[in-house]
């Protein structure tokens, strides 16, 4: 018994709408809403701290062009590109049938919000069928004494009811999965950040010969014009 009523305290926790909600405009917030009333997973992720400054990662959250092609000269995987939108949104493609879509809805200091929709094709994560997925993200982010800080929180509802009841008894599995991916790819941004800080000449010519004028363009504009 003593080990129910936290349980039960959890769900009932995981059950609140978050603050945050009341901030982000009508119509992504209705849809927000729309995803944590159907979540199949709730995820709560911290990332340990790296060192690298706040502004820093900020400006690669404002230009994922630049944090794209940043990750694909380090050769991280898996190797994402990146395309910006003229309403804002901006959209990943690793070319082997990985894609998504982003929108920030909501940003203050420190923190902001994405609607998400995300797709694997057929036998990209080892599945025989297509899976897409839709996600609500706060991002909140911060500079404390042990260096740069992550905490994220994700709503996810899978596209297909069948899917989401088949996948719920590999829930524990599918966290741990989704604690180590966002590690990755936060350590991973944070390390090429350090880099860019400390030697920003290194990613120059790199992304000369990678040929997005973009992103290009952002790097000298933010790393190189001092």
């Amino acid at each position: 018994m003593r080990a129910v009523v936290p349980a039960l305290l959890a769900l009932a926790l995981q059950a609140q709408p978050p603050a945050f909600l009341d901030q982000i405009p009508h119509g992504p917030r209705e849809e927000a809403l729309d995803i944590i009333q159907r979540a199949d997973f709730i995820f709560d992720t911290r990332t340990t701290p790296k060192h690298v400054r706040l502004a820093t990662m900020e400006k690669l959250f404002d230009h994922p062009r630049l944090g794209a092609a940043m990750w694909r000269h380090c050769q991280f995987v898996p190797a994402f590109y990146a395309f910006t939108h003229p309403d804002g949104a901006w959209s990943i493609n690793d070319t082997r049938g990985l894609t998504g879509s982003l929108r920030l809805i909501l940003q203050r200091p420190g923190h902001r919000v994405y609607l998400v929709e995300g797709r694997a094709e057929r036998g990209r994560l080892k599945t025989p069928f297509s899976v897409g997925a839709r996600m609500l993200t706060s991002y909140k982010y911060w500079e404390g004494k042990k260096g740069f800080e992550t905490h994220l929180e994700t709503w996810t509802a899978l596209d297909s009811a069948l899917l989401g009841l088949v996948a719920r008894p590999f829930r524990g599995y599918i966290k741990g999965r989704q604690d180590e991916f966002i590690a990755y790819i936060n350590g991973n941004v944070a390390t090429f950040g350090e880099f860019a800080e400390l030697s920003p000449q290194d990613f120059h010519r790199p992304l000369k010969r990678d040929g997005d004028p973009e992103a290009l363009r952002d790097f000298e504009a933010l790393f190189l014009k001092r």
